[in-house]
């Protein structure tokens, strides 16, 4: 078997910040192989073992790059290409793709692809799709099980609340997840050991005219804006006790245990007088009534001011009185499969006849993939994870997402006439119904075709469940799951819902659907209190609108402190107990039981 894997040098975690031009800034800074990577070697070099085959590592990026190479080989891979030019600079995640994908064709047919899940700083996940639909492959996102047999491959996929278990022919496309397989690692001594002649290079006049780059991408990064600064940064110290008292009288005076109901939220906007304009279509994933309605209320309001329809598609939509009320001006049901691949086909066949002015799809395994391919097909622009969508003072579409360990929001817009656009969990607010009724419009009819088929779903998780709790605990791996009985207390007296840092849920003590930050899920409550986590911006971009935010660590120099508006420094299992007690002196008690999951498979 000849596997290709593609890997990715990241920044170190701490190091990030952005140049003049609005894009990251490398120089100077430590570099390493993204962790999601280190697992697609590890299996790449496995599978070749056990074929007989080879293993070839890529990766696209500046001559420091080649030290990821050198890694992989002294872990095994047979050899490396980097694939390096001024002319890539810019690249955003189609032109990553398209420079990717002329790379694999160049070095002739693989078996097997394999690459990460996602990377640390901040990449959703569509770079791996874009290469699987530009190469015409079926893909597997999330593989923590892998079985090969003579004809395909069974895996076992992590998606957004569950488990996937998937067929897929050869030759595919997999992204690893962290628990498929231990991480390639090798010391400074075993890389610089690596022969020159194992690494060869590619460039831009290798892979053909292009364009490359920048010229080649089909999104722009504009304004950024800072993510901290916005909470009180309170830190108590001393007595645990007096600690914890005074926390609680400060969180009571911020609102953060009112038992009134939110303010109500804005209704639906009315549509405005048609004018012909492109739709705007939703993609309605089925099972996510809640995504399917945050969308709708968006597109409603984006739709309103600018003469346009609202056009929901999905293969289990909600019924029309529903839809309408929604947001919805029109409704389209997708049949004849409903394989990703098939819809993604099928949509941008339809995108290409009508020209829609935007599609938003929900952030999900699902909604990335078929946003990603049908942006591929199309050569369109693609904004991966917004957490807000609105109109500019032009009258273009502009999409703010998380950049950069979530140290920045930064605004993207699309250069290509329709903007694919997936939008976080939870990001954008559920608005009151509207008095309307959506029609019917004619089924989007798609072809089944051979590629991944999904045999089994399997649910370990609700994904609406931290998006409708009014307080929300966050654990760290400082809180291993046999302690977790220890958090119990807490979230019966707060009434809370459990959630986790990315380290905790790829170590499976939680649910994917459990995890908040970047590469995870943003949630709004009342109260958000963490437990046991650093704070990094990874974690808490994923709670900037909770209204108040309560940090536990003892480490008075932790980061969580710039991000919280009342921090206690203490051991979590000295402060918990003192924080029940607090709490029921001060009249809080919400009475639920609530379920705190431990290890999951």
């Amino acid at each position: 078997m000849k596997v290709a894997v593609l890997v990715k040098q990241v920044p170190g975690l701490e190091s990030l910040r952005l140049g003049p031009d609005r894009r990251l800034d490398r120089t100077g800074r430590e570099l390493e192989m993204n962790p999601y990577c280190r697992r697609a070697v590890a299996q790449g070099v496995e599978l070749a073992r056990q074929t007989g085959g080879e293993c070839v590592v890529l990766t696209l990026g500046p001559p420091s790059a080649e030290d990821c190479l050198r890694e992989a080989i002294a872990c095994g891979a047979d050899r490396g290409v980097l694939i390096s030019d001024e002319a890539f600079a810019g690249s955003d995640t189609l032109a990553t793709a398209q420079t990717l994908a002329a790379a694999l064709r160049r070095l002739g047919r693989f078996d097997l692809i394999l690459c990460g899940r996602n990377s640390v700083d901040a990449e959703t996940g569509q770079t791996p799709v874009q290469i699987a639909e530009l190469l015409g492959l079926p893909m597997a996102a999330g593989v923590r099980e892998l079985t090969l047999t003579d004809l395909a491959l069974l895996v076992r996929a992590e998606h957004d609340d569950g488990w996937l278990r998937t067929e897929l022919p050869l030759p595919a496309l997999l992204s690893c997840a962290e628990r498929l397989i231990n991480p390639a690692k090798a010391g400074s001594a075993e890389c610089a050991a690596v022969p020159e002649n194992r690494i060869s290079h590619l460039d831009a006049a290798t892979l053909g005219p292009g364009p490359w780059g920048d010229a080649a991408s089909m999104t722009e990064v504009g304004d950024t804006r800072g993510t901290t600064g916005t909470r009180l940064r309170l830190r108590y110290a001393g007595d645990v006790d007096v600690q914890v008292q005074k926390a609680v009288r400060k969180l009571a005076e911020l609102g953060a245990f009112d038992s009134a109901g939110e303010p109500p939220m804005p209704p639906v906007p009315e549509p405005g007088p048609y004018q012909g304009g492109s739709d705007i279509v939703v993609l309605a994933e089925e099972g996510r009534a809640r995504l399917t309605r945050e969308l709708l209320g968006r597109a409603a309001a984006l739709a309103a001011p600018t003469g346009r329809r609202v056009t929901l598609l999905g293969p289990v939509p909600p019924p029309l009185a529903v839809a309408g009320a929604w947001g919805a001006d029109e409704v389209r049901t997708i049949t004849g499969s409903d394989a990703e691949q098939d819809i993604s086909e099928g949509l941008a066949e339809w995108c290409s006849a009508r020209s829609p002015w935007a599609v938003l799809a929900p952030s999900t395994m699902w909604g990335r993939e078929i946003t990603g391919r049908s942006a591929a097909r199309l050569n369109a622009g693609l904004v991966g994870d917004a957490i807000d969508v609105s109109i500019s003072a032009q009258g273009g579409l502009v999409c703010w997402k998380p950049m950069f360990n979530g140290g920045l929001v930064a605004s993207v817009t699309c250069r290509s006439a329709t903007s694919f656009i997936t939008v976080r969990s939870g990001a954008l607010p559920v608005l009151e119904p509207r008095a309307a009724v959506a029609a019917r419009g004619a089924d989007l009819t798609v072809l089944p075709r051979r590629g991944a088929r999904a045999t089994l779903r399997e649910f370990d998780d609700d994904l609406d469940i931290l998006a409708r709790a009014r307080a929300v605990v966050g654990v760290g791996t400082a809180v291993p799951p046999e302690d977790y009985p220890l958090l119990h207390p807490v979230l019966r007296v707060l009434g809370a819902e459990l959630a986790a840092t990315r380290k905790v849920t790829d170590r499976g003590w939680q649910p994917r659907a459990r995890q908040i930050g970047v590469t995870g899920r943003s949630v709004a409550p009342r109260l958000y209190v963490a437990i046991g986590t650093s704070g990094k911006f990874t974690h808490m971009a994923g709670v900037g609108s909770a209204t108040v935010v309560l940090g536990i660590n003892s480490d008075p120099a932790a980061p969580l402190f710039d991000s919280v508006d009342v921090g206690v420094v203490a051991d979590w299992r000295e402060a918990l107990p003192r924080l029940v007690s607090a709490l029921e002196q001060h009249g809080v008690s919400r009475g639920s039981a609530l379920l705190v999951r431990g290890s999951t498979g």
